[in-house]
């Protein structure tokens, strides 16, 4: 039995809970477990729009040729392109792919399908051990630096993943530190006040002195998790360095070992564009995971494959709808699951 027919068959058994549940049955199910196939149902839902697009054609790969064959390699290659995989990551996966066909004597189209899944699985794995956990500590103020460009859903990610931590009991602050863009620090302020969370922010137009001010209150308040918002500028990157040089320095003199995370916001919806936006900030600051926007709202979800490929960050959170809790861990094995449900 192949990776995804396992990643099948766990999703599959809470897909049968959950309609156990919605018929009212009665049927233990703890509160991790519910929030288990909540998250399952939201990959499911979400990727909709990928699964319809990706997986429809490439089931129709497997009518349209009786053979596997180098047309057939040719239009696989096609359609991994279209679905945002990324040119360099879909020549190595096909290169993989006849390997691994050539080598297994593979024939049979329904095994080939669990190939290829199993394959684009390796492609986000590989052999490093990927979490998609937080570097959250404990008793600690632990702050959580949020860059990206302008118009990628950067503020509103910020307050939904608050949403999540203070729905957690954590002890939540949002710092405005994007003084660049007019409205910014007040829209942060207004999703502070919607979520009942503390905010620090003021209409200084140096970020990193009302980083440093907002932090000395979450250090002496002793606020669990501390986000912060910066700028969304790229157009000049020697600049945009020096500033969040300075705003790393802020931080990790008055909190040492901060920030524990950067995180990049990437708008699914742009495609390739965020791969370039990915490579971009890692040359400026040390990304340490993604945040992906409005993944929901794109027919080409590979997007993840090709951003884990090609800059090697892993994908921390995804959107996957507008509402308040639709921003969720990235969990590889539903995302797979999600986008290849109907395979």
């Amino acid at each position: 039995m192949g990776l995804f027919s396992k990643i099948k068959n766990i999703f599959s058994k809470q897909e049968e809970v959950k309609e156990q549940i919605e018929e009212k049955q009665e049927i233990k199910v703890t509160e991790e477990e519910k929030e288990e196939i909540k998250e399952t149902t939201k990959y499911v839902e979400g990727l909709s729009k990928s699964r319809d697009n990706f997986v429809n054609k490439l089931s129709v790969l497997g009518i349209k040729y009786t053979k596997i064959s180098e047309d057939f390699y040719d239009e696989l290659e096609e359609i991994l392109i279209t679905a945002d995989v990324g040119v360099n990551t879909v020549m190595d996966f096909i290169d993989r792919l006849k390997k691994r066909v050539k080598s297994e004597n593979i024939t049979d189209f329904e095994y080939l399908k669990e190939v290829i899944v199993d394959e684009l699985f390796m492609i986000y794995v590989g052999d490093d051990i990927l979490s998609s956990k937080l570097n959250i500590k404990d008793n600690e103020t632990n702050v959580i630096l949020f860059v990206g460009v302008n118009g990628v859903g950067k503020t509103t990610s910020i307050a939904k993943i608050a949403n999540k931590f203070n729905k957690d009991g954590k002890k939540v602050m949002l710092i405005g530190g994007d003084t660049f863009r007019a409205g910014a620090v007040n829209q942060l302020k207004e999703w502070a006040d919607r979520l009942n969370v503390s905010f620090f922010g003021d209409d200084r137009t140096d970020p990193s002195a009302v980083i440093y001010d907002g932090l000395i209150k979450a250090r002496d308040e002793h606020y669990d998790i501390v986000l912060v918002d910066t700028a969304g500028r790229l157009q000049n990157k020697a600049n945009l360095m020096k500033e969040l040089e300075k705003m790393n320095r802020v931080i990790s003199d008055i909190i040492p070992n901060n920030p524990v995370e950067t995180l990049l916001v990437i708008d699914a919806t742009t495609g390739q564009n965020g791969v370039v936006q990915a490579k971009s900030f890692k040359e400026i600051t040390n990304i340490t995971g993604i945040v992906l926007t409005k993944l929901d709202g794109t027919a080409k979800g590979g997007i993840v494959l090709a951003i884990k490929e090609l800059v090697n960050i892993p994908v921390k959170f995804v959107g996957l709808g507008e509402k308040e809790n639709d921003m969720i861990p990235f969990d590889i094995e539903k995302y797979i699951y999600g986008l290849f449900k109907e395979f």
